[in-house]
């Protein structure tokens, strides 16, 4: 959405003078006002998609604000409707409040108030409307497209390198930095597979035994097995590994791992024939820092996961808090900026990040990232 979309006001008032005032304030105010002097004519603007709030008066002739803001809720639950009036009436601004309204002023309106009350509703509606479209997004499309969020070229290489691999049932290697999430890309290979209708079973391979392989190769049986971080799994259960890939049939085999695979061979720590055959396909996994075009819709996202689940209502977002993130490596990647934005969805802030205050960027730095996110 472009600036002019996100700052539009539907300004209704029956006072012809009133309402060319009013529309002036906000015209020099830096929004888009769209000017009506009744319910009949506001109400067509009205709609879900609506990309901006009301401001009503409300005595008017006909049908008055009241009935406006019970329009509006009935077409959209969560449009901002502030309304106004004339005579301080405090019966009448609790009756607003309980049926709904964003906020409440008296006529004539403060500048600085009416901005004030505007730009928290504005700020609001543009996150309902980015959640809106990331559920829509999530929606639809295949298991890539709904859970491998990101935007960047990297995300859209990642869902296509993940499509080719899902393809095929040779054995596949995730490779990507702690809290990449090895385990949620093995998911989505499994959901596009061949085999998505059975079992998906991962396990962790630090302190698996031979028995528990077996176990787990038989509730995988004609599904998928993953096994996290590969390269702790004891030397004796690689040999039991290698010989369950060696048989045909049974569960298609998928690892992740944090570490150069490749150096643990060659350090005489990872059995080199289980790696060759392990290593038909490979999928990496970019860190967060190399795309961090991506850091806004997946912290936009997980607030909202963190929202929904905390039945909170989602805080806003701003501009601020975007440069804030990208200023940051995100050595912990993914589950870091979904940890941060737990606590943020929470109102604890954006907490400390892990890289500490003294490795902050500065002042310049900090300004570039949030030019660049704008």
């Amino acid at each position: 959405m472009t600036q002019s979309q996100t700052r539009k006001v539907l300004l209704v008032d029956d006072d012809a003078m009133v309402r060319e005032a009013l529309g002036q304030t906000l015209d020099l105010a830096g929004y888009h006002a769209i000017l009506t002097g009744s319910y009949i004519e506001a109400k067509d603007h009205l709609s879900d998609q609506f990309e901006g709030v009301v401001v009503s008066d409300i005595r008017m002739p006909g049908k008055d604000g009241f009935q406006l803001l019970t329009q509006a809720q009935k077409v959209d639950a969560e449009l901002p409707v502030i309304l106004l009036t004339g005579e301080g009436d405090i019966p009448m601004a609790v009756r607003g409040m309980n049926a709904g309204a964003f906020d409440f002023l008296e006529k004539p309106c403060d500048t600085a108030a009416l901005v004030t009350v505007i730009e928290r509703a504005l700020a609001t509606r543009r996150l309902v409307l980015e959640n809106r479209a990331l559920k829509r997004n999530a929606q639809k499309g295949d298991a890539a497209s709904r859970l491998l969020f990101g935007e960047s070229t990297q995300a859209e290489d990642l869902r296509a390198r993940v499509r080719s691999v899902a393809a095929t049932q040779a054995e596949v290697l995730i490779c990507g930095e702690p809290g990449s999430g090895t385990a949620k890309v093995a998911e989505v290979v499994h959901l596009l597979s061949g085999v998505a209708m059975r079992p998906f079973v991962k396990l962790p391979a630090a302190g698996l035994t031979a028995e528990a392989l077996s176990a787990a190769f038989e509730r995988a049986e004609g599904g998928t097995l993953f096994l996290d971080e590969i390269a702790a799994l004891e030397a004796s259960v690689q040999y039991t590994l290698l010989e369950y890939l060696e048989k045909t049939g049974g569960a298609r085999v998928v690892v992740g791992t944090y570490r150069d695979l490749a150096g643990e061979v060659a350090a005489g720590r990872f059995n080199p024939d289980l790696f060759y055959k392990l290593d038909v396909l490979r999928v990496r996994i970019p860190a967060i820092r190399e795309r961090k075009d991506d850091i806004p819709v997946l912290f936009r996202h997980y607030v909202s996961i963190a929202s929904e689940q905390a039945a909170l209502t989602p805080p806003e977002i701003s501009q601020e808090v975007i440069g804030q993130l990208m200023a940051q490596d995100w050595p912990g990647n993914a589950r870091a900026l979904m940890n941060t934005a737990m606590r943020f969805a929470m109102g604890l802030g954006l907490g400390d990040f892990e890289e500490g205050d003294e490795a902050r960027p500065g002042l310049a730095q900090q300004l570039a990232q949030v030019e660049r996110s704008l």
